[in-house]
């Protein structure tokens, strides 16, 4: 993500007691487009390096897109929308670790 301009990059490595999923990158894009153009280099590269698939939410609104990979989940927002919800403070309770 880092390479395509996104910006605020947070990994949090949730607690070996959630078994849902391993971790969760957080980042943000400036506009609509540059959310869903982050979102589509983000899938396409994990699934030509690992031949994974995922499910996709929020691309038709695009300011907040969430791909699930099964261990790994990502979001990436328009800074005013991630300031909304404000995600990270969510999990503050699972986190084992954070870093942007």
């Amino acid at each position: 993500m880092d390479e395509n301009k996104a910006v605020d990059i947070t990994e949090i490595k949730v607690d070996q007691s959630f078994t849902e999923f391993d971790k969760i990158l957080i980042a943000s894009g400036s506009s609509n487009r540059q959310v869903i153009a982050l979102a589509e280099r983000v899938q396409e590269g994990v699934k030509g390096l690992f031949r994974i698939n995922c499910k996709v939410e929020g691309k038709e609104n695009a300011d907040w897109v969430l791909l699930d990979f099964g261990v790994v989940i990502v979001h990436i927002f328009k800074p005013e929308v991630r300031e909304y919800y404000q995600i990270e403070k969510m999990w503050k309770g699972h986190l084992t670790h954070i870093s942007s």
